[in-house]
């Protein structure tokens, strides 16, 4: 039986996930129908987006549906996530009536809340689309938190393109230098997807302050070990790249440091090497590239390895649209 909501892959099984994947292949072929027909999606964003803001809406518009987006604090009231609290300050709605009042109205919620950056204990709680899971009565899907389970897909799908079936195949997950450090999530997300689909995983970071929480190790440890894959950590940029079959680049920050960033950026300014470039890629399988986006070029990536044929970052942004509307099909019409 599948979940009723979708907050992390790890929550679905492999042929669960497969199943979305197929139905993704499917709207890929044929775009436009009306599987949505007279249903209404909450699109509610803590946070700015570009993607998933206009993959969804358009899922949602080419089948048939019809999505209202949200912003609070900006279109919307300012929401109040914690419970037994005096509501005293900005908050005007508490999260629970939020959730509550959205499901008579809509059929699926799905959330955007990013960390606020302060402490890491707290924000690994995912409060945000926690709660709205717990007090909504439709299907709720992440849009991005501490995990990014959309773009696992897209990935995923991207990766079934360019590589057949992934099994076995190596997958490189490289972090890289960004000025500033940025969410985990795409980075567990694409650990967790890797490793659920039995791929030979490597981390590639600087050091062990750039390993990310033990939750998502654990979780990949755990994927490995079920569906015959394995994980591989290392801080060695050559030996990483060496026979990669497909190269997925991210930049985060070092848990360690969370909430205290100056006392990282002299750590994190020691790697800018770290960049993806054609030196690097010279040394895999042939490898597929790809990047969640947005890529700063020439700090993450080089225009280099962005604008040639190797680089599959586009196909994977326009994977988000089709994956998604298998998403909202599988938890909107073909719940068990």
């Amino acid at each position: 039986m599948q979940p009723k909501h979708f907050l992390t892959t790890q929550d679905w099984s492999q042929e669960a996930l497969s199943q979305l994947l197929q139905l993704a292949n499917l709207y890929k072929r044929n775009p436009v129908n009306t599987v949505l027909r007279n249903k209404t999606i909450a699109l509610v964003f803590f946070n700015p987006s570009l993607r998933t803001r206009t993959s969804f809406e358009t899922g949602v518009f080419q089948m048939g549906g019809h999505a209202v987006v949200l912003s609070p604090g900006k279109d919307a009231w300012p929401i109040e996530i914690e419970t037994g609290v005096v509501m005293d300050g900005d908050a005007e709605e508490h999260i629970i009536e939020a959730a509550k009042v959205l499901s008579r109205y809509c059929d699926a919620i799905a959330v955007r809340a990013f960390p606020k950056f302060q402490d890491w204990q707290q924000d690994r709680q995912d409060k945000v689309i926690n709660a709205f899971a717990q007090h909504a009565s439709v299907p709720v899907i992440n849009m991005e938190t501490v995990v990014h389970p959309c773009q696992e897909l897209a990935l995923m799908q991207t990766i079934h393109e360019q590589l057949g079936t992934p099994q076995g195949k190596k997958f490189l997950l490289t972090w890289t230098y960004h000025p500033r450090p940025l969410n985990t999530a795409v980075a567990n997300s694409a650990l967790l997807i890797a490793s659920k689909f039995g791929m030979d995983v490597t981390l590639l970071c600087p050091t062990e302050e750039y390993l990310l929480d033990q939750r998502y190790m654990q979780a990949a440890r755990d994927n490995v070990s079920q569906y015959h894959g394995s994980l591989n950590i290392t801080h060695d940029i050559s030996s990483a790249y060496q026979a990669a079959d497909f190269v997925y680049a991210k930049s985060w920050g070092a848990l360690p440091y969370f909430g205290n960033w100056e006392a990282e950026k002299p750590i994190r300014d020691q790697y800018r090497h770290f960049i993806v470039d054609q030196e690097k890629m010279a040394l895999t399988n042939q490898a597929s590239f790809s990047h969640c986006l947005p890529a700063r070029r020439n700090v993450k990536v080089t225009d280099a390895v962005m604008d040639a044929d190797y680089c599959v970052a586009i196909d994977e942004a326009e994977n988000r649209l089709h994956v998604q509307k298998a998403l909202l099909d599988t938890l909107i019409n073909r719940s068990l």
